[in-house]
Formats: C-alpha cells, structure tokens, sequence
C-alpha cells in the first residue's frame, strides 16, 4: 500500500492571498495566455499555480508522523506551513509569473516533498526520488493547469475531446519547448533593425516569437495588396467640410477607415410601406464620450431615408439612443410610418431570406481620435462588391438559449459573416498555408535540417518549425474572426468594437460594425500577432509538454500522474457548439496539417460532457448523460491518477439557490454525486475566485465564490456502508471544530470569508459523507448528496446558534429582531415581547444604542448611524451587536488601521464579534438582503489586515510617547 503524505492543500491555504491574487489577474492582458486565442471560463494563472503548489508539497504538520520532524510541536509545524505560505503569498503575484529565482524555490519545495513522499515508499516501483511524476489534466480546455504544472517544474500532458482546446495547449505548453533557444529564421521586415543578439540569446521561446511577428508582418502586407480595394479610403473633401468644422483641417487627405457600421433592415410591416426596407437600429448613438459626441441622424425623405452623422451633443439624447427600437417586447418601429415591427415579423422575413443591411456610418483615424462620417452609396457599392470563394457550410446548433441568429435566417456559421468580412478570412487563412512555406524554406536556408515530419507526427525540423509557426499566424486569424463578424457591435462609451464573445453565446446584433483588418486599429490582424508575440515571451520552455485529443471517459493518459482539472460545469457552458465558431476557421488554415485533429467538419458533440436538454431530448435525459459521463471520467480517474497525491477538481458555480436548507443548485449535486459515486473521498473544499474578480455581492442577488476546488482522494475500496444516524452523529462531532478552524483562520490561514463558508464547510462535511461507501436510510436507501447537503446546512445552523447563545440578553433580541425586521421599523408592543423573552428590555436596548423608539415604533439602528468617537472602554453597556456595527462604521470610515484600533480596545469580544459577523452574513444571504450582507463580508475579509493595521499604529504610537519621555 502507497504511503501518502498529506499535502498542504489538505490541511490550510493563504486563501485571502490566492483570491485577492486571482482577482487582480483579471484586469491583466498584455503577455497573459488568455490573450493568445479566446477560451471560455479559464482559470487564472495564479489559482492554478497556488493549487499545483499546495498539492505537491506535503504539510508539516503533525498529521505527518513520519519521523522528519523529532520533537515537533505544533507552533514548529505553523512556522514551517507560514513559511510555505509565504512562498505561495510571492508565487501568485502577477509580476512573479517568470521569476525564476522564486519558481526555482517553488520547485525545490516539490522535489523536496517528492523525495520524502519515495523514501517512505522505498523500494516500490515508481518512486525514482530523481524523477517526478509527470501531470495530466483531462479536460485541459484554455490550458491554464497543466501550463502551471509546467512551470512548476513538470512534465505536462493535456488532453480534451475539444480540437480547438487541443490547439490552444500545444501552442501553450508543446511548441514553445520543442523550439526553445532557436533564433528565428525569417526575413527581416522594412523598417525593422537586425537583432544582434547571437545564437545563445534567443532564451525560450522568444526567436519563435519573433518569427510569429515577423511571417504577420509579411501576412499582413501581402493582404493589403490583395484585398486593399476593399477596404478604400476616405478623402475629405470641401463639401464634406461644409457643415463639419471638425474636419476642416482634413480637406484633402485621405483617412484610413477603421470601421462600417450597419443595420440590419426588413420590409416594412406597414402596406403603404412594404417595399422599403426599414433599418433595425438599437441606439443612434456613434460617441458618447464628453465632448466628442456624434450620432447618426436618419433623413426621411417621402418612402425612403437615408443617414446624415452630426456631430455634438443631441438635442433629444433619449430618443437618438433609443435607436428605432420599441421597447423589448415590441421589438422596433417602422421609421417611415412608425408601425410596430414586432419579433414575428421580423423572423418571418429573415428566414425568408428578406433581411438586408444598410450602412449607417463610417469611423476613420484621425489624428487625435475617431472621424465619423456619413456613408455614401459608393461605399455601399464597394462592400457588395466582394466574391468570397469560400463560407463555412456548419449549421448553427438549434440551442435557443445560447445561439439566437437562427430564428431570424441566420443558419450557419458562414451566415454571421459579411461578404467582404469572408474574403478577408479567406484570404488571411490562405496566406497561413503560404507563410507556412516561406517558414519552412527560410530555416533550411538558415541551416535547419529538415526530416520532412511535421509537427503532428513528433518533428522538430524545418517542416515541423513551419507548422508551429502556422499555428499562431491562425490563431491571429482567429482574433479577427471574434471581431469581424457581422454579430459584432458598436461601443459608442468606448468608441470601439464589442467583440462576438462578450458573454458565452452568439446573440443576434441589429446594427453591426465591420473591422478593417488591415488597418491599425481594433480588429486588425497584426493586433492578433502582437498579442500571441506577447504571450510567447513569456511561456515557460524548460519542461515538455504534449497535448492530445481524447475523450476524458476513456483516456489512458492519466496513468500514474498527477492530475488537476477543470471540468465542464452541467449545462453552463456549451464549449463545443461555441467553439465551432473558431474551429471552421482554424481547420481551413491548418487541416492539412494535423489531419487526424481536424477530421470533422465541426467540433466532436456527441461525447461532450454537458448537460444539454436540447441535445439530449429533454432535461432529466441531460442530467442523466452528464451524471453517467461524469461518473465514468472520474471513475477513470480514480484508476489511474498516481496514489501519492490528492487530484484537484475545480468547480464553477453558474447560479445559486439560496433556501432555508442552505445553498445548492442542481449541478453542484450532480457534480458531487458523480465524483463520489466514482470511488473519490472528498477531503476538501476550497472557494476560489476565478470568474468574478472581488465582486463579493451583486447588486441585490447572492454571488458566491465563482470555484470551488475539491480535494479528492482514491476512497478505501474497503469502506462500510453506515446507517443515518452515524453519519449525523460524526457529522456533529467533527463539522463544529472545523468551523472554528474556518472561522479563526487557524493553522495560519485566512479566515474563510461569510459569503464563501457555506460552499467551504462542504469539504469537512463531505468528507465525512463520502468516506463510506454510503449512508444508509431508515429505509434501506442510500441518502444522496442532495439530503447530505441539507444536513450539512443544518449543523452549521446548530452552530451558529449555540454561539448565540452564549451572547448577552441584547445580542440576542438583536438578532431575531432582524431575522423578522431587518432595520426596518416594527411595532413597539412586539419589540417589547421580544425583549422580555431574551431577558432585557426595549429601554435598556435603547440605552445601549442599539435601538431607536418613537411614536410607538422599534427600529435597529444601521452602522452608519452609530456615533462616531465611541470607547468601548468607557461605554457601560456594550452589546456584542453593538460592537460589530461599530466595527463596521470604523472600517467603511477609517479603513483597516481605525478598524483595528477599535478591536484592539475590546479584544475579549473578538471571537463572538466574528462569529456574530457570520452568522449575520448567513441571514442576509437567504433573506437575499445584498447590501447588508456586503458590510459583514467586507469586515471578515479584511480581518486580518485590520489587526495588523492595527499593530502597526500601536506601534508607531508607542515610539512616538517613548521619544516624548526620552525628551
């Protein structure tokens, strides 16, 4: 039997430190791999490397017992966990993404553990303490895991049944090692300064990244010769100038346009009108920017218009950004008769093949911004000129929910696109394969030898080199295709293009904008390029790694090795009928290449793991599939993946529903059945958050942690089945402690934040749950996940309210005070009941400042109403509850340091103050009040930067009296 140390991750995390880290990863874009193609709900960088870490290293803690530490005490097991965490505190900073000094510690740390974990299992096959494990992750997806398995020193495998996933991780984890240190082959674009660093200075992958630019460059040119007529440019002309003062000073020149802006049209419903085609527009508005203001004006001219841009502020700012639009359930107004154009209509006419487009405007560069001009039949002319040779053909899924073009005629995935927008695609794809050529010739010319393999088949030479560097040149056609597709649309706040993705679906645009992608601005190709180069500099290239196609179910990959994952999350997010969106693209330009991955005209379906009703014949059909396709992954897992280690399992929450029984939602069960029912304990649950930056509540719903990471373990195949009543018992039994863990941040962790301790207290919980092989009924039936969680929710109720009762008489009508009123105002004969029940009085409470009476009316005071100035040392009668408001009043005022000040002058109530501060929380979130919520959370979370604030003022305070007395 396997020896298997427990891990850090099992035991604490510096959460606040991975979350905050996680957060701020969000807003970073230049070099971050997300930049390099699109990928929906990918994980930050810093969460996975945070979990990789603290799943490798073991804990020191005394649960060890292995003879490494004689004598240790628990204070020396904290101060050896401090300094891991320490290590992780530094490791998820953004800017330590490359710091290989730090990384190197990181590393030291795993083979460290690695070693201790081979020498307790001495002799057995499979502990070389030289070599570590390699890591897998099955549903690899955007690639961030196994990326940061990578840099943390392993051997990567990805793999995912999706072959634009496939793509994405060879890109990120495959190619940059194989062609680490090359310098780079290619011509040396006009305008660009030959490098002169020599052969050794091409560290990782940056010669390869030099290559991307400079085949893009060459790309890009070579485009603008063959497609340039497309997309024309303006010359500013007197007339134009006449009523436009702003574009006196562009008479003459000729400006580059950086994008069209259409609307969509349909045959008015209104008779007199039917033969003219009414624009569709949601908002008239081109800028919104202060002072720069412009819009478009439709001129209605008997039974036709046309569209004149003004430019200032309108006179009737409502009605321009109203567009033609009727309100949402009316859909649009004719322009010419203002007859309703109402949805039916509509989709009538689009699937008749009766929906057009007019252009509306035009966006140039000028020299200080954005020129919007008023579109001219020529320029209509110009655009319907365009042949495309080639559309993708895939139909669009008849998803409602995700995909909402086909309703209206839009079909395929070719429909989405203008015909210039597809001659532009074409061409780009096409000077992939020839760029290709041009690679592969310039690095035999350079002196690469060439076996003619690809990269497909395990080839490093020159035809390899040429696949690789086609992969990024598609990938930056990729980017084009996000933004120059007829779904895209205008952001007149930002003057700029909103890209198809904003949110995971294809919806249906009415007034559309048009990307030059030749040009320099948003959309264009060698923007694409410029991001990839990005990503490439900055992409580990010391450890191999692979990527391969393969259904998770079946895989073999995971054979003793590591594994953390990301799987697809019940029916969130359809990543196959989204990604078709990319894959027809990616496949033209690179098919020949890989022809095993891209073999089918669309992305593989049928085996994806998500709950889809619409591809499974209903709801319960879905959940059934996923529950069945889940187990088996897992179970396949559990078989293989190496027995040293715990796997980690991310979860993302689409929604929550929030009950008196607590939080659940029909996924999450899923999820957790199908992961125990595969033969996986769960030992731990960690809230992470991934999706949502530091958004902690949304205005008026509850938002939980945007993950949960599971911390499973192969169960003892050995394991007996329970009756119900052990299992509550053990759950009373060990739920509390670990709830005081969570709460107190012991073991030298943050504090488990009010919004997160829910989904948390589900690793101990389940932990007891999924140990045994099930829990047995009164019955004869095995309870389900579902009853466990109820029951989980209700030991942390029953400990929420003994710590009630351990609090003053005040506290405690406080408390069931604002679980019936809020801090709203009730009637005094009932807050009078209420307070001789908990054995005080309306007076007292009033006294105590916590209430407010008059006119026959009790209310509780909000913490902004609480005074300003207050000592706890001098106040006679302080309530718990009044305590914590203060604290509140003192954070949202003074911040963490006149916060913490306040704590430290009642540090006897620091322990009920937070309790009480959760138990709180856990009111506000079923009784769905965000705002009060939000202050609980907000003081929890900043705990421990209160009291070291505060540590540090006392101290600044206590040298400055000393320096007065020395005087």
């Amino acid at each position: 039997m396997v020896k298997a140390p427990k891990k850090l991750i099992e035991v604490a995390l510096p959460l606040d430190d991975i979350n905050a880290a996680a957060a701020r990863e969000k807003s970073i874009r230049h070099g971050h791999p997300s930049t390099l193609h699109l990928w929906w709900a990918r994980r930050p960088l810093a969460a996975a490397r945070a979990v990789l870490f603290a799943q490798l290293v073991n804990d020191p803690g005394g649960e060890r017992g292995w003879g490494k530490y004689p004598g240790q005490t628990k204070e020396d097991a904290q101060k050896e966990r401090e300094r891991l965490f320490a290590i992780i505190r530094e490791l998820v900073k953004w800017e330590n993404t490359n710091n290989e000094e730090l990384l190197e510690i990181a590393r030291e740390e795993i083979r460290k553990s690695w070693r201790e974990t081979c020498e307790l299992n001495k002799g057995k096959p499979g502990f070389d303490p030289d070599k570590l494990p390699a890591f897998h992750d099955p549903f690899a997806g955007g690639g961030a895991i196994p990326l940061e398995a990578q840099r943390l020193g392993l051997e990567a495998y990805a793999s995912d049944l999706n072959p634009v996933a496939v793509m994405i991780n060879k890109a990120m984890i495959e190619i940059p090692p194989k062609f680490a240190g090359k310098a780079p082959v290619g011509p040396i674009p006009d305008g660009e300064q030959a490098d002169t660093r020599g052969e050794g200075g091409w560290t990782g992958a940056k010669g390869l990244a030099k290559d991307v630019r400079r085949y893009g460059h060459w790309m890009r040119k070579e485009a603008e010769k063959r497609i340039g007529h497309l997309y024309h440019k303006v010359k500013i002309t007197k007339d134009m100038a006449k009523e436009r003062p702003d574009l006196e000073g562009y008479v003459g020149r000729e400006l580059t346009v950086i994008a069209w802006l259409w609307a969509r049209t349909v045959k008015s419903p209104n008779p007199a009108y039917a033969h003219v085609d009414v624009p569709l527009v949601s908002n008239f508005m081109l800028s919104t920017k202060k002072g720069k203001e412009a819009y478009v004006e439709p001129v209605v001219e008997g039974d036709s218009y046309r569209f004149e841009v003004r430019v200032g502020k309108p006179q009737d700012v409502v009605a321009v950004k109203k567009g033609t639009t009727a309100g949402k359930r009316k859909a649009f107004v004719c322009l010419l008769s203002s007859v309703p154009v109402d949805y039916n209509h509509i989709r009538t006419e689009g699937k008749a093949g009766r929906m057009s487009s007019r252009l509306m405007a035009v966006v140039a560069e000028g020299d200080r911004g954005r020129i919007y001009l008023s579109p001219t039949s020529e320029m209509e002319r110009i655009a319907h000129s365009a042949e495309p040779s080639w559309k993708p053909e895939a139909k669009l899924p008849d998803n409602p929910r995700d995909f909402k073009t086909p309703n209206y005629g839009l079909t395929t995935f070719g429909d989405l696109f203008t015909p210039r927008q597809l001659v532009a695609l074409n061409t780009f794809s096409d000077l992939v394969q020839e760029a290709r050529e041009r690679v592969i010739a310039d690095a035999k010319r350079t002196g690469w030898h060439d076996d003619g393999v690809g990269l497909d088949a395990g080839g490093t030479g020159a035809t390899a080199y040429g696949d690789a560097v086609a992969v990024y040149l598609a990938f930056a056609v990729n980017k084009i295709v996000d933004r120059g597709c007829s779904i895209c649309s205008w952001d007149s706040s930002r003057s700029s293009i909103r890209n198809v993705f904003a949110r995971q679906a294809i919806p249906m645009t009415w007034d559309f904008v048009e990307a030059n992608p030749i040009s320099e601005s948003t959309g264009n190709y060698l923007g694409g390029i410029y991001w990839a180069c990005e990503v490439l500099k900055n992409l580990p290239s010391k450890n191999y790694g692979y990527a391969d196609q393969e259904n998770a179910q079946n895989q073999k990959t995971s054979h003793d090795k590591i594994v953390s994952t990301d799987p697809p999350y019940y029916d969130n997010i359809g990543y196959a009928d989204l990604s078709d969106f990319f894959y027809v693209w990616v496949r033209r330009a690179l098919s020949a290449y890989f022809p095993v991955l891209f073999s089918t005209i669309a992305v593989p379906k049928a085996e994806e793991l998500v709950a889809s009703p619409y591809r499974h014949d209903g709801k319960d059909n879905a959940e059934r599939y996923f529950m069945n396709g889940m187990k088996q992954a897992m179970a396949n897992l559990v078989q293989r993946s190496h027995e040293a280690y715990p796997t980690t399992i991310y979860y993302a929450f689409k929604q929550s529903d929030t009950q008196s029984t607590g939080t659940s939602s029909t996924g999450w069960e899923s999820f957790l059945e199908a992961v125990i029912q595969s033969g996986y304990l769960i030992a731990g649950t960690w809230p992470m958050r991934t999706e949502l930056g530091n958004r902690m509540i949304g205005s008026g719903t509850n938002v939980l942690a945007s993950s949960i990471v599971l911390v499973c373990r192969k169960r003892d195949e050995s394991a007996p089945s329970i009756p119900r009543r052990q299992f509550l018992r053990e759950l009373k039994e060990e739920l509390p402690e670990a709830l005081e863990a969570m709460i107190g941040g012991k073991k030298g962790a943050s504090p488990i934040a009010p919004v997160d301790l829910a989904q948390a207290a589900i690793g101990p919980g389940m932990a007891v749950f999924s140990r045994y092989s099930g829990i047995i009924e009164a019955d004869g039936s095995k309870m389900s996940v579902h009853d466990a969680l109820i029951q989980i929710n209700k030991v942390i109720d029953e400990f929420f309210n003994e710590a009630e009762g351990d609090m003053d008489s005040d506290t405690r009508f406080c408390i069931d005070w604002f679980m019936q009123y809020g801090f709203k105002q009730a009637e005094y004969g009932q807050a009078d009941v209420l307070a001789r029940a908990k054995g005080t009085t309306v007076e007292g409470l009033a006294v105590a400042g916590v209430v407010e009476t008059g006119g026959g009316k009790v209310r509780l005071l909000k913490f902004e109403e609480y005074p300003e100035n207050w000592d706890p040392e001098k106040d006679t009668r302080t309530p718990t509850w009044e305590a914590l408001h203060q604290l509140i009043r003192a954070l949202r005022s003074g911040g963490e340091a006149e916060a913490g000040l306040l704590l430290k002058k009642m540090a006897e109530r620091t322990e009920s103050i937070r309790q009480l501060a959760y138990r709180l929380y856990t009111l506000c979130e079923r009784k769905g009040w965000a705002e009060e919520a939000r202050a609980y959370n907000e003081l929890i979370a900043s705990w421990h930067g209160t009291i070291e604030a505060a540590d540090q003022a006392l101290g600044k305070s206590r040298e400055a009296k000393q320096l007065t007395l020395d005087m």
